[in-house]
């Protein structure tokens, strides 16, 4: 053990680092593989293994307090895309059957949807437009 030099340590502790980077896509271990590239870089300058450490722990922790808020900064920005039932809850319905409680049809999205009232009390008559608050199974829910 005594034959491999720090540095050489330090770049197999930095592969060791990235597999679960890769398994878990969790990009702090690439933040900390490349502290330990750091390490190696100092141990291959010949200086001691406190300064070794003291690079890793410098190098990681700054790229951890500096690049994971820029990421998440930079991710909250992007507009989030509605998709699936998600993106018809909230849209205009026309009534083709009469929709109560029991069930009824109704035109959303260019589909004719089965649909019925979120309040059991309440009826829709034909023509009549209503809003989509949820989609249970193939049931629109209306009001």
């Amino acid at each position: 053990m005594n034959d491999i030099d720090a540095w050489v340590w330090w770049l197999v502790g930095a592969a060791a680092l990235g597999i679960p980077l890769v398994v878990t896509a969790m990009p702090e271990f690439g933040m900390l593989a490349v502290g330990a590239v750091a390490a190696a870089v100092v141990a291959g300058l010949g200086l001691g293994a406190v300064l070794q450490v003291l690079a890793f722990v410098v190098v990681s922790v700054a790229l951890i307090a500096v690049v994971r808020p820029l990421a998440n900064r930079h991710d909250s920005r992007r507009p989030r895309l509605a998709t699936g039932i998600d993106a018809l809850k909230g849209k205009q319905a026309v009534v083709l059957e009469r929709v109560d409680g029991s069930g009824g049809r109704i035109k959303l999205a260019g589909e004719i949807w089965s649909a019925r009232s979120l309040d059991t009390g309440r009826a829709y008559d034909v023509g009549q437009e209503v809003d989509v608050v949820d989609i249970e199974g193939a049931t629109a829910i209306v009001i």
